[in-house]
């Protein structure tokens, strides 16, 4: 098993590819494995890196509370270990935070950057919608049935309906690997560290000068599509495309779509 030691951390790791390097950093609670379906396309373009982030998979798993600048400390040292000066980094959800972190802070390894399903934090952001919020909120549920309502709210109406067989692959894969609540709660304080106005990224993005592409599926109730515009706004030419038949994981949803348009921007 590929692994290397960054930031006092053991980092699983895998690498498909040849050319521009193109890193995918996952949101919470997920391992590599959100990226799986999307890969094999990107992989025929790029040289692709996925990895586990602290907490989950098969990476090491340190008490908390995480944040950004860590988890963005333990990428720059997956680069440095790949000997990948400059890449496309791209970031989901949580790990949106992790990238805007690290493009702030290390923006000489960056090439391009793109924000997924994301937002800058603190008072200003859109935040989850009330409907989202009260299935994601859900401690009465067991387990299965939680994971369950949070794929259907975090997908396009009527996707799971119609793609039956994808959320067996995934409730599969969930059963398999689960995650420790301490690890969860060690990778959830880094959303919650980031809601005071004094830290979010909110004032600190306009100093970006990297090429930024920002992805939202128009139908997201986790992180709501309007939190684009306000990136947008904040990154000078950045540029926003909405999935209109898409939710928050517009990555397992509609791989084809979504790798096709990072192809284009990151080429």
């Amino acid at each position: 098993m590929p692994k290397v030691h960054t930031n006092g951390i053991e980092l699983y790791y895998e690498v498909q590819g040849a050319g521009k390097p193109l890193v995918l950093i996952s949101g919470l609670g997920y391992s590599l494995w959100q990226w799986h379906r999307m890969v094999p396309l990107l992989a025929e373009h790029f040289q692709v890196v996925t990895f586990d982030n602290r907490g989950v998979g098969q990476s090491d798993k340190p008490a908390g509370p995480y944040t950004a600048g860590m988890l963005a400390a333990d990428t720059v040292g997956l680069l440095d270990a790949l000997n990948i000066e400059k890449a496309v980094i791209l970031g989901h959800s949580m790990g949106g935070f992790i990238a805007q972190s690290m493009a702030l802070d290390f923006p000489q390894r960056f090439e391009k950057l793109i924000l997924c399903s994301t937002n800058f934090g603190g008072p200003h952001h859109v935040p989850v919608t009330p409907e989202a919020m009260k299935v994601l909120a859900d401690v009465t549920s067991d387990p299965l049935t939680r994971f369950k309502n949070g794929l259907s709210v975090s997908t396009a109406p009527g996707w799971a309906e119609k793609n039956p067989q994808m959320i067996e692959e995934w409730i599969r894969w969930r059963v398999a690997n689960p995650i420790e609540s301490a690890h969860y709660q060690a990778q959830m304080a880094i959303g919650l560290s980031l809601m005071p106005e004094a830290a979010a990224f909110e004032d600190k993005l306009p100093r970006l000068n990297v090429p930024t592409l920002i992805l939202f599926g128009a139908h997201d109730k986790v992180v709501p599509p309007a939190n684009a515009d306000l990136l947008a706004q904040k990154i000078a030419g950045s540029q926003v495309v909405i999935f209109p038949d898409a939710g928050h994981f517009f990555p397992m949803e509609i791989p084809e779509a979504a790798s096709r348009v990072i192809t284009d921007f990151a080429a």
